[in-house]
């Protein structure tokens, strides 16, 4: 009996291991043959006479599959790989306009919503989407983004093709770190040639979304294409800050600018362009030759966005984009964005990206069990809040709380706190994200500042009320929001029990 594979478009993980044995040859849909070098992207199965609904229940049998992202059944023959994928991502990033945040981790590795970490984010997009053969690729201060990684996402299978392994720049092919996206994966095409999967997902490792990729691979499959690039239409005003691809009335790719004065609007939307998400599907082979190439011409700056994909245009490939206002997870929370997306690489990208959390009915929602954020699990107990007094009640009010955190007699409100935080009595936060084992003093005024991990507040402190002072004492972005760096925790200090 022939073996059959699924592709879901959600995390059905108990499906995963049962479905080659579980499936009997009866039910493999009409006209699907072994061997036949074809796709078949069913959206449903037939019933046949007699088949029984434990027959039904054992092939995950779901037939009303939408465009909008519900759940849908798809079955190829395990002698055809082309839809075999290997995730690369590219988690190597400096992270300068963050800026003291990154002053000791990498970016991806910022802390994020409280208890994730940036990477969580894309991670999460590839598990939940079925892909589990992934490479990080890691460069800059990655001690922190390693940890993490260890810590949360060991993948634990009963097949040795599902991963998740940090990569570190190893200069293998000379005496340079990564140059640029595409050197990152020239460095290390080893990794791909063990496995030759069919498509490569190479994406960025430092925005917020929520993306089902099997849909973009279904796209991908549909145009017969070499190269997909995620896109995101936005404004022809803002569009000049970004990279914009030109397209065609088929979204087939014709060109690329690097922040052009005057972008070309998409065919057909006259006041949006195309503007890459850095999210790229490549077929193996192509990849493979296009980055060898790349690696050998001296004037390259070794980016896929300014170097490669242009070329790939040039010599007539099939690139095309992909419309990422198309891309549904299953279900949506009220109030959620359906095309959520951010770049979080300034300071106030990063702060507002957290606020966006803690409202009643969040445009990023990190409640939505449909498409869930996953991360390292710690022990630590529930949130507490303590004392219920006049003005000294401890309470938080649209606002984010981690595990471990207690607020004492204090009023939290429109503001993300992390892990293991104390805040003390008689404390007002306003608008603030603060991260894990902070300590606030009590007495202390805080409002639209960020406080980074293992630091004191002093009793009576005031952030956020006088620029001047703020700018003496800590960083302050240009739009007045206040950055205090991490410390390093001292090995003799401990919180002290709330009051």
């Amino acid at each position: 009996m022939p073996t059959y594979r699924r592709w879901c478009n959600v995390p059905l993980t108990f499906l995963d291991i049962i479905f080659e044995a579980v499936i009997p040859a009866k039910l493999v849909p009409a006209g699907f043959k072994r061997g036949a070098g074809i796709q078949y992207r069913q959206t449903g199965f037939r019933v046949k006479p007699g088949m029984t609904n434990t027959a039904k229940g054992r092939m995950g049998y779901y037939n009303n599959r939408r465009e909008a992202g519900t759940r849908s059944l798809m079955v190829c023959c395990e002698e055809d790989r082309r839809m075999t994928v290997l995730g690369m991502i590219m988690a190597g990033g400096r992270g300068e306009r963050l800026h003291p945040l990154t002053k000791d981790r990498a970016k991806p590795a910022v802390p994020f919503g409280g208890k994730y970490r940036i990477i969580d984010v894309v991670l999460s997009n590839f598990v939940n989407s079925g892909i589990y053969s992934i490479y990080v690729l890691t460069q800059f201060k990655a001690q922190s983004l390693v940890e993490h990684l260890q810590e949360g996402w060991q993948v634990t299978s009963v097949s040795r093709n599902h991963f998740v392994v940090p990569v570190p720049a190893q200069m293998r092919t000379g005496d340079d770190w990564y140059r640029g996206t595409a050197d990152a994966v020239f460095q290390n095409l080893h990794l791909i040639k063990r496995v030759h999967p069919s498509v490569v997902a190479v994406f960025g490792a430092d925005h917020i979304y929520k993306m089902n990729i099997r849909q973009m691979m279904g796209y991908h499959l549909r145009k017969e294409a070499d190269v997909t690039v995620a896109a995101l239409p936005v404004g022809i005003e803002e569009a000049s800050h970004y990279g914009v691809m030109e397209a065609d009335d088929n979204w087939r790719l014709l060109g690329f600018e690097e922040k052009p004065a005057q972008p070309k609007p998409i065919p057909g939307e006259s006041e949006h362009a195309l503007v890459s998400m850095g999210n790229y599907l490549f077929e193996t082979d192509l990849l493979l030759r296009a980055v060898e190439e790349d690696a050998r011409d001296p004037h390259s700056s070794h980016d896929f966005g300014r170097d490669v994909l242009p070329r790939l245009v040039t010599e007539g490939r099939k690139l095309y984009a992909y419309d990422f206002r198309r891309n549904r997870i299953p279900t949506l929370s009220r109030g959620e964005e359906p095309s959520y997306w951010r770049d979080v690489g300034t300071i106030e990208a990063y702060y507002e990206a957290n606020m966006d959390l803690r409202a009643v009915h969040p445009t990023f929602n990190l409640y939505n069990r449909s498409w869930p954020i996953r991360t390292v699990s710690y022990s630590d107990p529930p949130a507490k809040f303590v004392f219920d007094e006049d003005g000294r009640r401890g309470m938080a009010l649209d606002s984010i709380v981690a595990e471990g955190t207690i607020i004492s007699g204090s009023v939290v409100r429109n503001s993300v706190i992390g892990r293991n935080v104390r805040i003390h009595s008689h404390c007002q936060i306003e608008e603030a994200v603060i991260m894990n084992r902070v300590e606030i003093g009590r007495g202390c005024r805080i409002r639209r500042a960020i406080i980074d991990k293992n630091v004191f507040i002093q009793p009576g402190t005031e952030i956020g009320y006088n620029a001047e002072k703020d700018r003496e004492r800590y960083h302050v972005s240009d739009s007045g929001i206040v950055v205090i760096a991490r410390e390093e925790p001292d090995q003799t200090w401990s919180m002290t029990p709330p009051d």
